[in-house]
């Protein structure tokens, strides 16, 4: 094998990782900077994991750069334990300790505005759910849907954005969507029916028409990136949503060595691509982040908010003890989901 053939191989791998690092230091980055403006002391900030490739201290912090660069993390004295220090987390109020624990996951969503934002900037035409023009012989034109209709919802869906709408047809169960539209100022309901095709032993529904651009302004353009990033938020839910009543299962799940894998892929096709990726994955971890669930933070969050309304402290050994189950089953999960993504790769 050549190097340059080595090199195609690697590279986007590489590409997806730092990515995932990325997102990482941003979420961490955001603990860090909320724990300075709060004056809690922190004692590691570390890019990476593993062991230390080199470390330095300033001001009372340790700053390291660590081998393995898939994670990180932000270690802030009393996060974990009782203390003395005047500047630990657990010595701190309980709205000062809440805007820590919430910083990680805003400053996901922000970068995932971010990255939405030059997403939309980048296109010649800011997008709008109109009906344009239709594919050579569109079985969605010979069953209702016209040009210049407006799509108001999907299955029920309500339609924001052009992502949207490719949301809607991915999750139709069949080949068959209720469309409801403004067609000339007046709201139809339509029941339309689409060519599909095969992707992965899964039949998905063909979008056959185009939809309409109109001009860049400043404008247009945030009111686009705001409904973008309000999609891709929705996806996670909706995700959820299908998994909790059956439409996909577990082993439809992709954990970090799937998810490397898509990107890696999307590496070859376009930036554009990759940038969508992205956007979506660092608002799903930013979401995924705030539920409550034990060991991530928005467990902590719940905890906080119920120490807010009682004033009572859940007992520490309680908090760890919950805090330790809960990261053994999340690390179970994630054996097995790595374990399916590899059996798909393979």
């Amino acid at each position: 094998m050549s190097i340059s053939s080595v090199w195609n191989t690697v590279y986007p791998i590489l590409i997806a990782v730092l990515f995932f690092e990325l997102i990482i230091i941003v979420h961490e980055g955001g603990h860090y900077a909320a724990a300075r403006l709060m004056k809690i002391k922190v004692n590691e900030f570390s890019i990476g994991m593993g062991p230390k490739i080199f470390q330095f201290e300033r001001k009372g912090t340790k700053y390291s750069l660590r081998w393995v660069l898939f994670g990180g993390y932000c270690s802030m004295e009393g996060e974990n334990e009782e203390s003395d220090d005047s500047g630990a987390f657990v010595n701190k109020k309980v709205w000062q300790r809440i805007f820590v624990v919430v910083a990680g996951a805003v400053m996901n969503l922000v970068l995932g505005f971010i990255i939405v934002l030059i997403i939309v900037s980048s296109q010649n035409l800011v997008g709008t759910p109109q009906v344009a023009k239709f594919e050579d012989n569109a079985v969605s034109q010979s069953t209702g849907l016209q040009t210049g209709d407006i799509i108001k919802s999907i299955d029920g869906m309500r339609i924001y954005s052009t992502n949207d709408i490719s949301t809607g047809l991915t999750r139709s169960p069949d080949d068959t969507v209720d469309m409801v539209v403004d067609r000339n100022g007046e709201t139809m309901k339509l029941s339309v029916t689409f060519a599909t095709e095969e992707y992965e032993g899964k039949q998905y529904i063909n979008m056959d028409f185009w939809l309409r651009g109109v001009p860049k302004t400043v404008g247009n353009v945030l009111l686009q990136t705001c409904k973008e990033t309000m999609s891709y938020a929705r996806m996670v839910f909706l995700s959820l949503h299908d998994l909790l009543v059956g439409r996909y299962g577990i082993s439809d799940m992709s954990g970090p060595v799937g998810a490397v894998s898509v990107v890696s892929t999307a590496v070859k096709t376009s930036i554009n691509s990759v940038l969508r990726i992205m956007a979506l994955l660092t608002i799903n971890i930013g979401l995924f982040n705030l539920f409550p669930i034990p060991a991530l933070d928005g467990w902590r969050l719940f905890v906080l908010i119920g120490e807010g309304i009682t004033r009572k402290k859940l007992p520490q050994k309680a908090e760890y003890l919950i805090n330790a189950v809960g990261l053994a089953v999340l690390l179970l999960f994630m054996c097995f989901v790595t374990f399916s993504d590899i059996t798909k790769l393979v």
